[in-house]
């Protein structure tokens, strides 16, 4: 005798429906793949916003320029601290309209500048891949609202990414692992890296050479990272990260950025 034949319609149908969600759940678990170092727990629940409509150009009424950098002169140490692990060949430096990150390792490359409250963080960059020693497609990574809960000067590390773990901050690893993951943390500030979302499908992956325009959006707790007018992440954060410093990251890649700009809107 059939299911339907067994259960009047009233339970019957909801129960079918519910069977199919839970089945289309199971698929869309298993196409996440398992964080690896630290061990983060992937959180992809109620607090990230599914494809988000407004475009980040229109979320605010007014912007006010924080800073920008076209790049074409010598670097401003001053301005952009960079922190570059102690191997061979590698270096930061500006060349026509470009910052140039190309390390054999980690690099981070900060904006002396703490920021604060509602925010457009944007830039474009690529990653360079040619006959260069560091050209390899990896890592176009970001920190954004990042603090030292243990010391006021923030600018302390290295370049290693291990060194950043007792650090508060977001994170993005957009073509980690070798161009295997896309990923967005919260660094808690305890040693703990809270792996909210990730993505290992080619649409978020990265392609050589191609100028990727990058929007990082704060807004009211919530926190969105944007390619090429795309929302790759959005999450309603319940403790929201408020202020701190901008950091471009990256390890053993060949990058240009180009455009910097960070505005505060309302």
């Amino acid at each position: 005798m059939k299911l339907e034949h067994l259960l009047p319609k009233k339970v019957y149908i909801p129960l079918i429906a519910g069977l199919l969600l839970l089945s289309l759940s199971a698929i869309a678990r298993r196409q996440m793949i398992n964080p690896k170092r630290g061990m983060g727990t992937l959180t992809t629940g109620s607090n990230f916003v599914s494809s988000p409509e407004i475009m980040p150009d229109t979320v605010f009424t007014n912007h006010k320029l924080i800073y920008a950098d076209n790049f074409t002169k010598s670097l401003d140490t001053t301005i952009w601290v960079s922190e570059i692990a102690p191997q061979p060949n590698s270096w930061v430096y500006t060349h026509d309209g470009k910052l140039v990150l190309d390390t054999k390792g980690g690099v981070t490359v900060w904006l002396n500048k703490r920021i604060q409250g509602n925010l457009i963080i944007e830039c474009d960059r690529k990653v360079v891949i040619g006959e260069g020693k560091n050209d390899r497609l990896s890592d176009l990574n970001f920190f954004w609202m990042a603090t030292d809960p243990k010391n006021l000067n923030l600018f302390t590390r290295n370049g290693v990414l291990e060194k950043y773990d007792s650090l508060q901050l977001y994170y993005v690893g957009m073509g980690g692992n070798t161009n295997k993951t896309t990923r967005f943390r919260k660094y808690e500030g305890n040693g703990k890296r809270t792996l909210l979302k990730e993505y290992a499908d080619a649409d978020h992956l990265l392609n050589a050479n191609h100028s990727y325009h990058i929007k990082i959006v704060v807004k009211q707790g919530v926190t969105s990272f944007w390619v090429d007018g795309v929302c790759f992440f959005s999450y309603v954060d319940p403790s929201p990260l408020k202020e701190g410093y901008f950091g471009i990251r990256s390890t053993w890649s060949h990058q240009e950025i180009r455009g910097f700009r960070c505005l505060s809107g309302n």
